[in-house]
């Protein structure tokens, strides 16, 4: 048996052993190194080198080579893309103020046809600050003098001003007659002779009835369109309403030159009533826009004014009348007062305004003034003697002495 001594021994030779076969290895595998290795110069090998290896026998792990920078030149920023400019709003329109209408308002009663409807609303906000007067619409859009078969306005408008106790009425139509029109069962053509002759009476017809109401009324004339052929005809029926209407007491209110050009041309655009450049009709030439019903308006409110007693629309009434009462036409001004002309300035007034003296100074008599004898008498003023109006002959010498007084030139002796 081996005993414990010699146990020890071994025990103690083997880390040598293990030392051993570690450099044995080490050296074997230094045989098959790589051909760059072997052909650096040999140095021994140590412990120190087994244990602590020296830099350039570490294997480092492999570094990512990073590839060079490309130098990129600076782009200049893409323009941004302009949104485009929305259009002007137009400028706000002041909004008037609503004012309650009072109890006992008077009321102004509009009629006729759709241009009728946007006439009232013009003198709607014409008075809209006015609680004392009310604007009533009674229009009928389709209507005319031509189809009575649709709306008869001879026979209606009667009991319309008992309903409606109106103090002034407003009649405007005649944008829907451009049609045939039934007389005797016949079809007349637009502007026929007997087609003319059937309008001027239902036009005339409808004058009389409003007249019979005692109540006053204004006729407004219709404007021009954008057909020619129909702005033709508005102008002959203008001639129609305004010989109805004042022959029957009424007033024509004539607002053609309102709605065309310096060259009588049909216009989509114009002044307003503040002379500012507006759309005064709509795209189809035929009806009328927000500012154009308000210009319509505003030719009729200085006859309406009249007859309602106001200055302004937005006045005050300057004599009190009962609602629903009939207002008579204001009385015709008084003939002006004669005033004499001024007296004529006479050419020979040296001053040319009625004298030559200083405030305070003695005049002399009328008669004795040189204007006065060379006017009146034919003898010019005697000149004096040696002056440049001395025509006299032989010329005359003045006195010595005067002339040695006023003689104030040196003689130079030579």
């Amino acid at each position: 048996m081996v005993s414990a001594a010699r146990i020890r021994v071994i025990l103690r030779r083997v880390p040598i052993l293990a030392l051993a076969i570690a450099v044995l290895a080490v050296t074997i595998a230094g045989t098959f190194h790589t051909p760059a290795m072997a052909q650096e110069e040999s140095r021994g090998w140590s412990l120190r080198d087994l244990l602590f290896p020296r830099r350039y026998d570490r294997v480092e792990p492999p570094q990512r080579v990073q590839p060079p920078r490309q130098i990129q030149r600076a782009r200049p920023p893409k323009p941004k893309a302009r949104k485009p400019r929305a259009a002007p709003r137009p400028p706000a329109e002041p909004t008037t103020p609503v004012v309650q209408k009072a109890p006992d308002a008077r009321t102004v009663l509009v009629v006729g046809d759709f241009i009728a409807s946007g006439l009232a609303e013009g003198l709607d906000a014409a008075f809209a600050e006015n609680a004392g007067v009310r604007i009533v619409v009674r229009g009928n859009g389709s209507s005319g003098l031509v189809r009575d078969d649709v709306y008869n306005w001879p026979e209606q408008i009667k009991s319309l001003i008992e309903t409606e106790k109106p103090a002034a009425v407003i009649v405007m139509l005649g944008s829907n007659d451009r049609q045939q029109m039934r007389v005797d069962d016949v079809r007349e053509q637009p502007r026929s002779e007997n087609w003319t002759k059937e309008y001027e009476r239902r036009t005339d017809a409808l004058g009389k009835a409003i007249a019979s109401t005692k109540v006053p009324y204004l006729w407004v004339g219709m404007p021009a369109f954008r057909v020619a052929k129909m702005t033709s005809d508005m102008l002959a029926f203008n001639d129609i309403y305004r010989s109805a209407a004042e022959g029957h007491g009424g007033e024509f209110v004539d607002v053609w030159d309102g709605f065309v050009d310096e060259n009588g041309a049909f216009v989509i655009s114009g002044p307003d009533i503040n002379g500012q450049a507006v759309r005064l009709r709509t795209d189809d030439g035929i009806n009328v826009s927000r500012a154009g019903k308000r210009k319509l308006a505003f030719y009729a409110e200085k006859p309406l004014l009249k007859i309602l007693g106001l200055s302004t629309p937005g006045g005050v009434t300057t004599a009190a009348a009962p609602a629903g009462a009939p207002v008579e036409a204001p009385a015709p001004a008084a003939a002006p007062i004669a005033v004499d002309r001024t007296v004529p300035m006479l050419l020979s007034d040296p001053a040319l305004d009625g004298g030559s003296e200083l405030l305070g100074a003695a005049l002399p008599k009328k008669a004795d003034r040189p204007g006065e004898r060379l006017v009146v008498e034919g003898k010019a003023p005697a000149a004096s003697p040696g002056r440049a109006d001395d025509f006299s002959w032989p010329p005359k010498v003045r006195p010595a002495t005067a002339a040695a007084g006023n003689d104030t030139t040196t003689a130079i002796n030579p």
